[in-house]
């Protein structure tokens, strides 16, 4: 049996304004822009690279805009990701990783797969998470 997660719906206040934010802010491509009255509509966005997107818009969710949280994006090099991000006018935080169980600046020295982290919200503060996946591999 294959389960394939395709889309995650991730509630907001005002549609435009989130759109704007995953377009040209996070950088997300827009697949689905589509109304149906006044009561419906549904945003789809993509994040570059990922075979599961995120769905925002008006009548999709009961959920309170700002109630999702833990969404992990996986990137191969966190400090350049988080630069764009920043660049792009997201606040993210600090990159960090785990030593001895506490959390200390910086990434992973090792740049070990899983141990480098960054959050950032969306305009209603739903939360992200970028997690450094594949930089120990490069150059091996």
């Amino acid at each position: 049996m294959d389960l394939k997660l395709e889309l995650v719906v991730i509630p907001v206040t005002d549609v435009d304004r989130a759109k704007n934010f995953y377009v040209e802010n996070a950088g997300f491509n827009l697949d689905v822009d589509m109304s149906l009255g006044d009561d419906f509509r549904v945003v789809q966005l993509t994040p570059s690279g990922s075979a599961c997107s995120i769905g925002i818009g008006k009548g999709i969710s009961e959920a309170a805009p700002g109630s999702v949280q833990g969404l992990f994006l996986i990137v191969s090099d966190i400090l350049a990701s988080r630069a764009e991000l920043v660049e792009r006018g997201v606040t993210v935080d600090e990159v960090r990783h785990l030593e001895s169980g506490e959390w200390v600046p910086g990434p992973d020295p090792e740049r070990a797969n899983y141990g480098s982290f960054a959050d950032f919200k969306d305009p209603d503060g739903n939360g992200f998470v970028l997690q450094e996946v594949g930089q120990s591999e490069v150059g091996s």
